[in-house]
């Protein structure tokens, strides 16, 4: 293809991608997060979780940027080659509007965005030596998302015109496999490596609009996300580790 001819159709498809402005909820496949549980070797079968964290993503077609602070309040069980875990989350955050064009109707710089919400998660285990082999877990969380940001995807939906997902609750389900273990010497000095694969239930409203001309599959596998964590104890200290469609840290304590 001729250059002269071929630059213009590349400029044309980087303008019609930033006009392509996509709106989904601040927690969009950000609402599964890594659930401590007890392990096998600890001597307290019943555990609290407190923790905070912070996280940064970009939004569906990666021309805004969300951040966000959470805290984590949760309570895990373990049995035998069976545990437990559920809680609650609250999230607050700033969802970045990264368009450079402000003659753009509804144009904002930022949007507080809050999120309340509770998650739950299971595994079924064996244990080898020092460690926990979690090989079938399943994880779900519910949240429901209020503040600025909220508000004005509700307000553009009505509108019309838009590519917006205005759905304040979500709903995720997946299932998780992970291996944790402890330092021979001390079985208070715990790691573990997580792996999660799941989906958000509903309609998205993008499918109607933005995705319209995709296929079937296309629209199942877009649904699907997956998230891989890590996870550190020591004494009654932990962290976590998580990286998906988002990068997520967080430091807490156990009683």
């Amino acid at each position: 293809m001729n250059i002269k001819r071929f630059l213009p159709l590349v400029a044309f498809a980087f303008s019609f991608a930033s006009c392509s402005h996509v709106y989904t909820p601040a927690l969009y496949h950000q609402d599964i997060a890594y659930q401590p549980k007890p392990a096998s070797f600890d001597t307290a079968k019943t555990l609290t979780y407190v923790s905070a964290g912070v996280g940064g993503y970009n939004n569906t077609n990666y021309n805004d940027f969300l951040v966000s602070g959470q805290l984590n309040l949760s309570q895990g069980h373990v049995f035998d080659n069976f545990n437990i875990a559920y809680g609650g989350f609250l999230v607050l955050g700033d969802y970045q509007n990264g368009s450079s064009d402000k003659t753009q109707p509804n144009y904002f710089s930022d949007k507080f965005f809050g999120a309340v919400g509770g998650r739950f998660s299971m595994n079924a285990f064996v244990t080898s030596g020092n460690v926990d082999f979690r090989f079938i877990g399943m994880e779900m969380a519910y949240s429901h998302e209020f503040g600025d940001y909220a508000t004005f995807r509700k307000s553009i939906d009505r509108q019309g015109g838009y590519y917006v997902d205005p759905r304040t609750d979500l709903f995720s389900i997946g299932l998780t496999t992970e291996v944790l273990f402890h330092n021979r010497n001390d079985n208070t000095f715990q790691h573990g490596i997580r792996g999660f694969l799941g989906t958000t239930l509903g309609h998205n409203k993008l499918d109607d609009t933005y995705y319209t001309d995709n296929t079937a599959t296309d629209k199942m596998f877009r649904k699907i996300f997956p998230k891989a964590s890590y996870f550190i104890t020591f004494k009654n200290y932990f962290g976590t580790f998580e990286v998906g469609s988002n990068v997520f840290v967080r430091f807490g304590y156990k009683f």
